[in-house]
């Protein structure tokens, strides 16, 4: 079986995928509301403001990594015959695990002190943030990755 990475390693096919993710992104972002919606948005405005270009330039540097940690989910998918899709939003939980695996593991070596500072404030409510982020995710994988 193919290598959930593998499907991005081609520039054009990449450049789609980082794309969409963007695109989830802005969604998410967008889409929190309360006092730790506020949080939200303000961290990712602040983080927009490092450079532009900086979340796209972000998101595709992590790239690899995070399909390398839902490659596992990913095959499962593929030999229960499910969609790639339905499959993550059933494991939301694991999948917030996986992915912010990464993230924290990223903090920890940022140079910039804004960046990490910003990171470990909005940290506590990630796993809730990153499980209802499913939905969208698994929407964004079963156009680039179907079964």
């Amino acid at each position: 079986m193919t290598a959930l990475k593998e499907l991005a390693q081609d520039a054009e096919k990449r450049k789609t995928v980082v794309d969409d993710a963007c695109e989830v992104l802005e969604l998410e972002v967008g889409d929190k509301s309360g006092i730790s919606g506020l949080a939200i948005k303000g961290g990712y405005k602040l983080v927009q403001g490092v450079k532009p270009g900086f979340i796209r330039e972000v998101v595709d540097h992590l790239l690899d990594d995070f399909l390398d940690a839902l490659d596992p989910l990913y095959q499962e998918a593929l030999e229960l015959g499910k969609t790639p899709g339905a499959h993550l939003r059933a494991h939301a939980a694991q999948v917030a695990d996986a992915l912010l695996a990464i993230t924290d593991k990223r903090a920890e070596t940022a140079q910039r002190a804004m960046i990490k500072k910003t990171y470990e404030k909005l940290r506590p409510t990630a796993k809730k943030h990153v499980e209802a982020a499913a939905p969208r995710l698994g929407a964004m994988l079963d156009r680039h990755a179907p079964a």
